[in-house]
């Protein structure tokens, strides 16, 4: 549930009430007449992970262009009646997808006509994300930007899962990865990371598990790291999956993950059955984020609340 202003009374001043400092910072110079994109992160899927700083632009957005990746109460509670949101999915093997070049002609469509628009990504604005294609538009085209930073799922799994990625005596290091394209990586790349000391975290990378595991037992992976797979990470749904990385593929044999899933591999993996504090959502094949064949068009914040 989102948290509101009657909620916690500190929170009274965020909005129209905005401190003259806070307001300056907003407006970075940029006169009101003049369109803006800000890039915000809008965190793993629990609405109440977003920063202040995000929320203070919602609140004053004209158009909203959201991932699917996007808690759905962050676009009803967290933005203006009139704000414009335009849901621009994308989702793998999926024709409903919204092409890239589609979503850069958004940016410049609506900043272009003098309107502040909020680029709305799921997670973190950088990791794993399309965000550079978009910002090359925005240079071209010299409209102004800011960038917002946003809770990433590698962070916002972990510490749901009770799962410190760095615990002392554990490990020293994390690295984000993705496994998808399997064959980008080769025997080299494979031999070293089941060798590691390092915490690991794969994103998008539920779909080739098996294979990500079987490779790294092939390369002598050490006897006590654990595989930890987190399912819908931070929300009502989230599931968390645990095991020996040496039992796994019996284990979880058949086993599919509903998307959006996170994959840890460590030692500290380990620590999730003892550390977890947030109890399993329900066990069925409901999605918190709504597939993209199920996302409207362009629609005003009151259409999408009824």
């Amino acid at each position: 549930m989102p948290v509101t202003n009657d909620m916690n009374p500190s929170l009274n001043h965020i909005g129209s009430s905005t401190s003259d400092n806070a307001r300056e910072g907003l407006q970075s110079g940029i006169p009101a007449s003049a369109g803006k994109v800000i890039f915000i992160g809008a965190g793993p899927g629990d609405p109440e992970l977003l920063t202040i700083r995000a929320l203070r632009w919602l609140q004053r957005a004209d158009v909203v262009i959201a991932d699917r990746l996007v808690s759905p109460d962050i676009l009803t509670e967290y933005t203006t009646p009139s704000a414009l949101i335009i849901p621009v999915g994308k989702q793998c093997r999926s024709d409903a997808s919204t092409p890239q070049s589609a979503i850069n002609d958004l940016l410049v469509e609506h900043a272009g006509k003098g309107r502040l628009v909020i680029r709305l990504k799921g997670g973190d604005i950088s990791i794993f994300s399309n965000i550079l294609e978009e910002l090359q538009t925005l240079v071209d085209n010299d409209i102004p930007y800011e960038l917002v930073p946003g809770v990433t799922a590698a962070l916002g799994a972990a510490a749901y899962a009770g799962i410190p990625l760095t615990a002392r005596g554990f490990s020293t290091a994390v690295r984000l990865l993705t496994s998808y394209r399997q064959d980008l990586l080769d025997e080299g790349y494979w031999k070293e990371l089941a060798r590691t000391e390092d915490t690991l975290v794969f994103y998008m990378s539920s779909e080739p598990i098996d294979q990500l595991i079987t490779n790294l037992l092939q390369h002598g992976i050490g006897e006590d790291r654990w595989v930890a797979v987190i399912e819908q990470a931070t929300t009502p749904r989230q599931q968390v999956y645990s095991y020996p990385v040496y039992d796994y593929l019996a284990a979880a044999e058949g086993n599919t993950y509903r998307s959006p899933s996170l994959i840890i591999i460590g030692r500290v993996a380990a620590l999730s059955p003892v550390f977890q504090w947030l109890p399993s959502g329900q066990q069925d094949t409901a999605l918190y984020f709504p597939p993209v064949r199920e996302q409207a068009g362009p629609t005003s914040k009151k259409t999408m609340a009824c």
